[in-house]
């Protein structure tokens, strides 16, 4: 019975310390992003792509002003914060990214294969111009609430898909998003993993996407993100710009409904 006891204690004074550990570590991540914060190397990405918004490219030689984001022809205020959504001209609902690649081939004449060959930076290389233009049109949303529609049968279905795909498990480990996103104080090394069944932790996850990766010196979208956590899941690589990829990023973006919208942000 001492012995039990003794064990007992050193438990308990284990976990307890332990407790205090994690809240030390989250208050110093968090203070270093907060230091970060007000020199987010972010700006460049959104300088860089306020550029490209207008400058005159392509087989077309032509400007993006005309791209409908959903808000109007070139309205670019308000319309991360919107998507995914459904779009007429396409007949289908789309991410930001996915609709990038919409505009980039019907009004600059670029073909679709050129577009999502290089959608994310690879280290040493030229940045990508999606990754630019993704930071400056979400920067454009930056103090405005998340307000994804959710009327359309359209909507809907790919909203349903997504929350399918989110709880989906499979491959070597039998992961899913869900596997990681699913309870409260969880953490892999230094990375918090957000609870998307958490309308909070959703909205602070997802309001702060795309985001500056001191790790890579990189801005990275989220299609980049879900990219990176299906390699760890050991799920097949996804295609780039898929219907998939939307569906899941509907539902993450369903997920932080109403939350406040602060990206880009800025990751360790």
């Amino acid at each position: 019975m001492l012995k039990w006891s003794v064990l007992i204690l050193i438990f308990g004074a284990f976990s307890f310390s332990q407790v205090f550990a994690d809240e030390d570590t989250t208050a110093g991540i968090q203070e270093y992003r907060d230091l970060l914060d007000d020199v987010n190397p972010a700006e460049l990405w959104v300088f860089s792509g306020e550029e490209l918004w207008y400058r005159k490219a392509g087989p077309k030689n032509a400007s993006l002003e005309t791209c409908d984001l959903g808000k109007g022809p070139g309205v670019t205020v308000g319309a991360y914060v919107e998507l995914p959504r459904f779009f007429f001209d396409a007949q289908k609902v789309m991410d930001l990214e996915q609709r990038l690649i919409y505009c980039r081939t019907l009004i600059q004449g670029f073909s679709r294969a050129d577009i999502i060959s290089y959608p994310f930076t690879k280290r040493g290389q030229e940045t990508s111009e999606i990754e630019m233009l993704v930071a400056y049109i979400a920067s454009e949303s930056r103090g405005l609430h998340m307000n994804i529609p959710l009327m359309r049968i359209e909507e809907k279905r790919v909203y349903e898909l997504g929350k399918q795909f989110f709880h989906f498990r499979a491959g070597s480990h039998d992961f899913g998003c869900i596997t990681c996103h699913s309870g409260d104080n969880q953490r892999i090394r230094l990375q918090e993993l957000p609870n998307f069944r958490n309308k909070d932790e959703a909205s602070k996850s997802y309001g702060s996407w795309p985001a500056y990766r001191v790790s890579a010196g990189e801005v990275r979208t989220m299609q980049h993100r879900l990219y990176d956590c299906l390699r760890q899941q050991r799920f097949p690589e996804p295609i780039y710009g898929s219907d998939l990829m939307t569906a899941l990023i509907m539902f993450l973006a369903k997920s932080a409904d109403g939350g406040l919208y602060e990206a880009p942000g800025i990751k360790r």
